[in-house]
């Protein structure tokens, strides 16, 4: 095979990272975008040159105006979509926010609508399926310490 054939079949996924936030009672943030029917967690997609983790931090700042440390990698999710092609999701612990940062966050107004936090129970009626599957598998290995790989939001 040539090169220029090996590079034609070379994978060139989407990356997207977000983070999970909790409050005191374990419930996890989600935002409202006002482009989609349902929620989502913060996070967006990686820039040309950026790491996930910075895509994480800069998504956070730019969606909700605050900047808390974002700690270890929780999930990495291989999510191919039709309309998108290859896809790799990366989902970060942005671990427990104080009251005072919460009261801090300022939307991005011409992206969200809300942010509220919300029991893991309910995130099946408020989530897609597989980000739902992401998100709980993200709070299981933070629960676990030890970070976990899917395809499609499942493990494998």
């Amino acid at each position: 095979m040539s090169q220029n054939e090996h590079e034609r079949r070379m994978a060139r996924p989407r990356m997207a990272a977000g983070a999970v936030f909790f409050d005191a009672g374990g419930r996890v943030l989600l935002v409202r975008p006002s482009y989609k029917p349902l929620w989502e967690i913060p996070g967006g997609y990686v820039e040309t040159g950026e790491s996930p983790l910075a895509a994480c931090c800069r998504e956070t700042w730019e969606e909700l105006g605050i900047r808390p440390p974002i700690g270890p990698l929780l999930v990495v999710d291989w999510a191919p979509s039709p309309a998108e092609g290859d896809k790799v999701l990366y989902v970060f612990d942005g671990g427990e926010l104080g009251p005072e940062v919460v009261a801090s966050i300022k939307l991005a107004s011409d992206e969200l609508l809300a942010a509220e936090f919300h029991p893991v129970a309910e995130l099946d009626q408020l989530l897609i399926p597989r980000l739902a599957r992401r998100v709980r598998a993200a709070v299981a290995a933070r629960a676990a310490g030890r970070p976990r790989y899917l395809e499609h939001g499942a493990r494998v």
